[in-house]
């Protein structure tokens, strides 16, 4: 059997969005479903990308899509809660980042859930690999490098 891996903590990530949890977020067990972990990140990431990279989503040159996805879950959240997403780059490739996202209870040290997606950014027109375009490659370069 392997080991698991250790759960993250708020000094392994580079920047942080607040999120707050919503009523209708708990699920029949008193918490929020494990579908909402990737739509945080998903959040996080998407804003951080058009407020400071200038990625235009809906009539840019480029679009980003998601291949791959994991998350691990360390404790329950649910509403009322105030939230912190964490976000650092794990690898900034030619036309494809992997973006390593936690969920924090606000001011908490250790994540309440911890998570990866890759993106590879497409040409719209040819739906092809291109590569990140400069602006959004010199957002995500200073998020590399993070302590894990």
């Amino acid at each position: 059997m392997s080991e698991r891996p250790r759960r993250t903590g708020r000094g392994d990530y580079l920047r942080f969005f607040p999120v707050q949890t919503r009523w209708t977020d708990n699920d029949m067990y008193g918490h929020a479903n494990n579908a909402l972990y990737y739509e945080w990140f998903d959040l996080a990431v998407n804003r951080l990308m058009i407020e400071e990279g200038g990625l235009d989503p809906t009539g840019g040159p480029v679009m980003d899509f998601v291949v791959e996805s994991g998350c691990r879950y360390h404790e329950g959240v649910g509403f009322p809660d105030a939230l912190e997403v964490g976000i650092r780059v794990g690898r900034l490739g030619t036309s494809s980042v992997r973006w390593e996202c936690a969920v924090f209870l606000a001011g908490a040290e250790l994540a309440a859930a911890d998570g990866f997606f890759v993106h590879v950014f497409v040409d719209r027109a040819t739906r092809r690999p291109t590569p990140i375009p400069p602006a959004l490659r010199q957002m995500m370069e200073p998020l590399t490098g993070a302590a894990i």
